[in-house]
């Protein structure tokens, strides 16, 4: 019996390891992106003291930062030591907008502007697009909100009718998958590039 073309395309992928490396890790990040619809059921921007490595705050609530670095942990990236350890030796490459003279690994790595330059230091960054494809599950997108606020979450294979891919973020109400990708000014567009680079100076 012939199988259709389909289903033999399906099954040499399954045979070949189904996917690649870096498409296991956005398909993680967005799957523990998602997990968190549910658990983090409200927004609280108040500073606490962290354990470190791997600190967070209560799974319950949260920023829309945690919701980026709570995903990534998934896949081995604890963005609290990531920051930390980059801020140390090049606090000056990053921004100056809380008037702090060191780093603080309470709170950099759930600071928007932060992952954004931690990102671009990283090699992470793909330039801002208006197309929906270019938006793959597991991508971080940061934004620029009406009020001018930064904000930032992690794309979701759930797409809208149209093609237009979901978004899990947390906005004031706890984590959430909404249809929200271009409901603000993307300012950022984010993806593990295959050989991380480590970035030799400022």
């Amino acid at each position: 019996m012939r199988l259709p073309h389909a289903l033999l395309g399906l099954a040499g992928l399954l045979g070949a390891g189904s996917m690649h490396a870096d498409e296991r890790d956005r398909a993680a990040i967005a799957q523990a992106a998602l997990g968190q619809v549910g658990r983090t059921t409200s927004y609280d921007p108040a500073y606490r003291r962290l354990a470190f490595p791997n600190g967070d705050v209560p799974i319950d609530t949260g920023v829309c930062a945690d919701v980026v670095v709570r995903a990534l942990r998934q896949v081995g990236i604890d963005l609290q030591a990531e920051l930390n350890r980059d801020m140390r030796a090049h606090f000056a490459a990053y921004p100056a907008n809380w008037g702090l003279s060191k780093p603080d690994r309470n709170i950099d790595h759930r600071r928007v502007p932060n992952l954004r330059r931690w990102f671009e230091r990283r090699g992470w960054s793909l330039g801002v697009s208006a197309d929906p494809g270019d938006y793959l599950a597991g991508d971080i997108v940061s934004w620029r909100l009406a009020d001018g606020r930064p904000h930032i979450g992690v794309v979701s294979s759930r797409r809208s009718v149209g093609g237009r891919p979901w978004v899990v973020h947390n906005i004031a109400v706890g984590a959430r998958e909404e249809d929200v990708l271009f409901a603000w000014s993307i300012t950022g567009r984010y993806r593990r590039p295959d050989a991380p680079l480590v970035p030799s100076g400022p």
